[in-house]
Protein backbone atom coordinates (compact mmCIF):
# COMPACT_ATOMS: atom_id res chain seq x y z
CA UNK A 1 0.00 0.00 0.00
CA UNK A 2 2.77 2.77 0.93
CA UNK A 3 4.33 2.05 -2.94
CA UNK A 4 0.97 2.96 -4.18
CA UNK A 5 1.28 6.27 -2.29
CA UNK A 6 4.53 7.19 -3.11
CA UNK A 7 3.86 8.00 -7.06
CA UNK A 8 1.02 10.66 -5.96
CA UNK A 9 3.14 13.65 -5.82
CA UNK A 10 5.57 13.04 -8.90
CA UNK A 11 1.76 12.64 -10.94
CA UNK A 12 -0.01 15.73 -9.20
CA UNK A 13 3.00 17.44 -10.04
CA UNK A 14 3.15 16.36 -13.67
CA UNK A 15 -0.62 17.65 -13.51
CA UNK A 16 0.15 20.93 -12.55
CA UNK A 17 3.13 21.44 -14.95
CA UNK A 18 1.09 20.45 -17.77
CA UNK A 19 -2.03 22.58 -16.93
CA UNK A 20 0.50 25.72 -16.53
CA UNK A 21 1.80 25.22 -19.96
CA UNK A 22 -1.57 24.53 -21.88
CA UNK A 23 -3.13 27.96 -23.21
CA UNK A 24 -6.83 28.72 -22.18
CA UNK A 25 -9.03 27.45 -24.51
CA UNK A 26 -11.17 30.20 -25.80
CA UNK A 27 -14.94 29.78 -24.92
CA UNK A 28 -17.66 29.30 -28.29
CA UNK A 29 -19.22 32.45 -28.51
CA UNK A 30 -22.87 31.27 -27.84
CA UNK A 31 -25.03 32.01 -31.02
CA UNK A 32 -28.28 33.75 -30.27
CA UNK A 33 -31.27 34.93 -32.52
CA UNK A 34 -32.17 38.31 -32.50
CA UNK A 35 -35.75 38.92 -32.44
CA UNK A 36 -37.02 41.70 -33.90
CA UNK A 37 -40.15 43.61 -33.81
CA UNK A 38 -42.59 44.05 -36.61
CA UNK A 39 -41.84 47.17 -37.67
CA UNK A 40 -38.35 46.97 -37.85
CA UNK A 41 -37.90 43.29 -38.58
CA UNK A 42 -39.91 44.32 -41.95
CA UNK A 43 -38.23 46.82 -43.08
CA UNK A 44 -35.08 44.86 -42.73
CA UNK A 45 -36.47 41.91 -44.40
CA UNK A 46 -37.52 43.61 -47.55
CA UNK A 47 -34.15 46.17 -47.73
CA UNK A 48 -31.76 42.60 -47.28
CA UNK A 49 -34.25 40.43 -49.79
CA UNK A 50 -34.63 38.05 -46.63
CA UNK A 51 -38.14 35.66 -45.68
CA UNK A 52 -39.65 36.91 -42.86
CA UNK A 53 -40.02 34.50 -40.16
CA UNK A 54 -43.53 35.71 -37.65
CA UNK A 55 -43.29 33.99 -34.34
CA UNK A 56 -47.12 34.39 -33.34
CA UNK A 57 -47.60 34.06 -29.97
CA UNK A 58 -49.23 35.28 -26.40
CA UNK A 59 -47.92 35.36 -23.21
CA UNK A 60 -50.03 33.14 -21.64
CA UNK A 61 -49.49 29.80 -24.35
CA UNK A 62 -47.54 27.34 -22.85
CA UNK A 63 -46.57 25.64 -26.16
CA UNK A 64 -45.37 29.32 -26.87
CA UNK A 65 -42.96 29.36 -24.02
CA UNK A 66 -41.89 25.49 -24.93
CA UNK A 67 -41.00 26.59 -28.57
CA UNK A 68 -39.06 29.16 -26.97
CA UNK A 69 -36.97 27.91 -24.61
CA UNK A 70 -36.51 23.96 -26.55
CA UNK A 71 -36.53 24.79 -30.57
CA UNK A 72 -35.50 28.64 -30.44
CA UNK A 73 -32.56 28.06 -28.95
CA UNK A 74 -31.38 24.80 -31.02
CA UNK A 75 -27.58 25.44 -32.45
CA UNK A 76 -28.98 24.54 -35.92
CA UNK A 77 -32.29 26.54 -35.71
CA UNK A 78 -30.36 29.53 -34.87
CA UNK A 79 -28.15 29.05 -37.76
CA UNK A 80 -30.72 28.61 -40.35
CA UNK A 81 -32.46 31.67 -39.21
CA UNK A 82 -29.82 33.91 -39.08
CA UNK A 83 -28.74 33.03 -42.24
CA UNK A 84 -31.85 33.10 -43.99
CA UNK A 85 -34.37 34.85 -42.21
CA UNK A 86 -35.53 37.93 -40.26
CA UNK A 87 -37.19 36.56 -37.17
CA UNK A 88 -39.99 38.32 -35.64
CA UNK A 89 -41.72 38.22 -32.24
CA UNK A 90 -45.48 39.07 -32.88
CA UNK A 91 -48.34 39.02 -29.92
CA UNK A 92 -51.57 39.85 -31.48
CA UNK A 93 -52.81 40.68 -27.56
CA UNK A 94 -50.87 43.69 -27.10
CA UNK A 95 -53.03 47.23 -27.16
CA UNK A 96 -51.99 50.27 -28.47
CA UNK A 97 -49.61 49.14 -31.13
CA UNK A 98 -49.05 50.22 -34.67
CA UNK A 99 -47.82 48.38 -37.23
CA UNK A 100 -46.86 49.39 -40.83
CA UNK A 101 -46.54 47.68 -43.85
CA UNK A 102 -45.05 50.47 -46.66
CA UNK A 103 -47.71 53.49 -46.09
CA UNK A 104 -50.69 51.37 -44.45
CA UNK A 105 -51.00 51.16 -40.65
CA UNK A 106 -52.69 48.48 -38.84
CA UNK A 107 -53.71 47.47 -35.01
CA UNK A 108 -52.38 43.64 -33.85
CA UNK A 109 -55.61 42.45 -34.72
CA UNK A 110 -55.85 43.86 -38.57
CA UNK A 111 -52.70 42.34 -38.62
CA UNK A 112 -53.53 39.49 -37.09
CA UNK A 113 -56.31 38.49 -39.53
CA UNK A 114 -54.50 39.77 -42.89
CA UNK A 115 -51.94 36.75 -41.80
CA UNK A 116 -54.57 34.14 -41.14
CA UNK A 117 -56.70 35.66 -43.96
CA UNK A 118 -59.49 36.07 -41.57
CA UNK A 119 -59.16 31.98 -40.07
CA UNK A 120 -57.89 31.44 -36.26
CA UNK A 121 -54.44 29.38 -36.57
CA UNK A 122 -53.59 29.24 -32.23
CA UNK A 123 -50.95 29.77 -30.40
CA UNK A 124 -48.00 29.72 -31.31
CA UNK A 125 -48.06 29.90 -35.68
CA UNK A 126 -44.89 30.46 -37.61
CA UNK A 127 -45.74 32.68 -40.44
CA UNK A 128 -43.37 32.91 -43.24
CA UNK A 129 -43.66 35.71 -45.71
CA UNK A 130 -41.85 36.51 -48.94
CA UNK A 131 -41.90 40.29 -49.58
CA UNK A 132 -40.34 40.27 -53.01
CA UNK A 133 -43.58 37.60 -53.94
CA UNK A 134 -46.13 39.31 -51.17
CA UNK A 135 -46.93 35.62 -50.63
CA UNK A 136 -47.41 33.59 -47.38
CA UNK A 137 -47.21 30.16 -45.90
CA UNK A 138 -47.98 29.11 -42.02
CA UNK A 139 -47.39 26.12 -39.59
CA UNK A 140 -49.77 26.40 -36.57
CA UNK A 141 -48.62 24.75 -33.39
CA UNK A 142 -45.29 23.69 -31.48
CA UNK A 143 -42.59 22.18 -33.37
CA UNK A 144 -39.66 20.67 -32.02
CA UNK A 145 -36.30 21.28 -33.11
CA UNK A 146 -36.00 18.33 -35.67
CA UNK A 147 -39.53 19.25 -37.30
CA UNK A 148 -38.86 22.94 -37.79
CA UNK A 149 -35.32 22.58 -39.31
CA UNK A 150 -37.53 20.75 -41.76
CA UNK A 151 -39.81 23.40 -42.12
CA UNK A 152 -36.85 25.90 -42.45
CA UNK A 153 -35.63 23.88 -45.44
CA UNK A 154 -38.84 24.51 -46.97
CA UNK A 155 -39.71 27.76 -46.77
CA UNK A 156 -35.89 28.58 -47.95
CA UNK A 157 -36.81 25.94 -50.94
CA UNK A 158 -39.61 28.10 -51.71
CA UNK A 159 -38.08 31.21 -51.82
CA UNK A 160 -35.60 29.77 -54.27
CA UNK A 161 -38.51 29.22 -56.48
Amino acid sequence: MKNRFKYAPLGLTLVLMLMAFTPPQKPTPKVELTWYGWNEGYAKAVKEGKIILVDAYTDWCGWCKKMDRDTYTNADVIKKINAQFVPIKFNPEIKDVTYTIGDKSFSPQELYYMLTNGNSTGYPTTYFIYPKKMTLFYEAGYKDSTSFNTILDAAIAESQK
